[in-house]
């Protein structure tokens, strides 16, 4: 079994159904059935098989949210040709380091990206693509394939340095899908506002492969524009949309006049890719009358564990695992800790990625093997660091690599965060260790703040609130947090304390 067998629910079965609706810059709107995809991505697919592309081949995607990227995607699962989805935000290098490492045959893509890519880079402009397939042959054009089969290599987020691209097969991507559609009840009848970039796996893996399988109706835009989202919400009336915690902020900040209708027919409003802080989710809840959903997964994993959609939504908790999803929450023994401690989170399951492409070397530091029963898979370690309380529920603690160890004692930077998150005029927080010859590591928190909000206050708030080792060194106050194109701080990236 491979995607096309859960695609072809919808592609060939509901033909005449309207799948897709992408508005230009103007607003107007283009539609495109199910039936049009189909035959769209059959000619993509005897395009890219007259430029040689074979089962296997790496073909990556510099492209932004649009029609054609579907087209391509879909022409590549036709011929089980490993897509490699590229940020469109990246510069030259980033681009040459993910370029060097897929050794992809092409890079399909516009004018305008394509100024981005590496001398010697073979581009594809998809606009000339499309005028090219536009005379070929529309049937179906398929190769056989394993459920092993790579359907992506997605690069990890690079949050503590260079990404490193994660295999995930047709199996992987399918097993997914059906989590996500059992647990979030997911039909036809659905209507799917999508506003994230599709080069990463939370727009993609989530919420294009979950709109292929089950046939419901698809806005594509091209970004979140704040400005302009609720528009959208009234207009086209959605049910569902998967989201960051920065969107959910900006959705706040929408006036109240056109607010209305963000909340008004939704269904299930999903957050992941970050940590939502627990203020905003009361906040939203409060506004629009919708508790999101928050969930956990990974680049290598898909979705992981989730808040139950009929049941608790738990603030500052991503919820229970996902049926066949396996957890261990372990010490620096790897020995499982009791409920209620901190431990890194190991997963395992039928989603979690085959390895890393081309890097064994990863694979060894990121896989244990199983001794719990012969022959199952390996557990992964996700370095994420999260608490199990008695009755399953998950809560996040940060990540391994920030664990800052002071005078002997643990700190956890997300607890500081969190500290910090609730105090007035304090926008964004990020915590991080700094060397010390006495202490081994001292806490330093770096903010962004409003002009008015004062150090000697955030001072004296985390000293009334915290262990005296958990209490900052200092307060930086910087304009924005590194982030990544998803919302994840990058805090390798934060200027060195002391400050030059």
């Amino acid at each position: 079994m491979q995607l096309l067998d859960l695609f072809d629910h919808s592609l060939l079965a509901r033909h005449d159904r309207v799948a897709l609706e992408v508005p230009d810059d103007t607003g107007a709107l283009s539609t495109v059935t199910f039936g049009e995809l189909e035959t769209r991505s059959n000619r993509m697919a005897r395009l890219l098989a007259a430029r040689g592309m074979r089962t296997g081949d790496r073909l990556a995607f510099l492209l932004p949210n649009g029609a054609a990227f579907i087209d391509c995607f879909l022409a590549c699962v036709k011929l089980g040709v490993i897509v490699v989805p590229v940020n469109v935000l990246y510069r030259e290098r980033e681009i040459a380091h993910i370029l060097d490492d897929a050794s992809p045959v092409a890079v399909v893509t516009t004018p305008t990206l394509a100024t981005s890519l590496p001398s010697g880079s073979v581009a594809w402009e998809i606009e000339a693509m499309w005028r090219d397939a536009a005379v070929l042959d529309a049937t179906r054009m398929t190769r056989a394939l394993d459920g092993e089969c790579p359907a992506l290599i997605v690069y990890t987020s690079g949050t503590t340095g260079r990404s490193k691209g994660a295999v995930l097969t047709h199996n992987n991507c399918m097993a997914n899908v059906l989590s996500l559609v059992t647990c979030w009840q997911i039909t036809s009848a659905d209507r799917y506002l999508a506003v994230l970039p599709l080069f990463h796996v939370h727009g993609l893996g989530n919420g294009v492969l979950t709109w292929l399988a089950t046939g419901c109706r698809m806005r594509l835009l091209e970004r979140f524009d704040a400005a302009h989202i609720a528009e959208d919400f009234r207009d086209f009336a959605p049910k569902l949309c998967f989201g960051v915690p920065t969107m959910y902020v900006r959705l706040l900040e929408v006036p109240e006049t056109n607010a209305r209708a963000i909340g008004a027919h939704m269904r299930l409003f999903v957050c992941g890719s970050a940590a939502l802080p627990a203020h905003v989710l009361a906040a939203f809840s409060a506004r629009f009358g919708h508790t999101i959903l928050e969930r956990y997964g990974m680049s290598e994993t898909l979705m992981n564990l989730g808040n139950p959609y009929a049941g608790e939504r738990r603030p500052g908790s991503v919820g229970l695992p996902f049926p066949g999803v396996a957890i261990r929450i372990v010490d620096g023994a790897r020995h499982d800790v009791p409920d209620g401690t901190i431990g890194e989170l190991w997963v395992r399951g039928p989603n979690v990625f085959r390895g890393y492409w081309r890097r064994p070397d990863a694979d060894a530091e990121a896989f244990v093997a199983a001794t719990d029963a012969p022959g199952r898979a390996a557990w992964f370690r996700t370095g994420d660091l999260a608490e199990r309380a008695g009755d399953g529920y998950v809560s996040l603690r940060g990540r391994r690599t920030d664990l800052i160890i002071s005078g002997g004692f643990n700190i956890y930077p997300r607890e500081i965060e969190e500290v910090l998150l609730e105090r007035p005029g304090i926008r964004e927080a990020a915590v991080v260790g700094v060397a010390d010859e006495r202490r081994g590591e001292l806490p330093v928190a770096y903010v962004v703040a409003d002009d008015d909000a004062s150090v000697a206050a955030l001072d004296a708030d985390c000293r009334s609130l915290l262990a005296s080792f958990k209490v900052p060194r200092a307060f930086v106050r910087v304009e924005a947090l590194p982030r990544t194109a998803l919302g994840k701080v990058q805090k390798h990236l934060l200027p060195p304390w002391p400050c030059p």
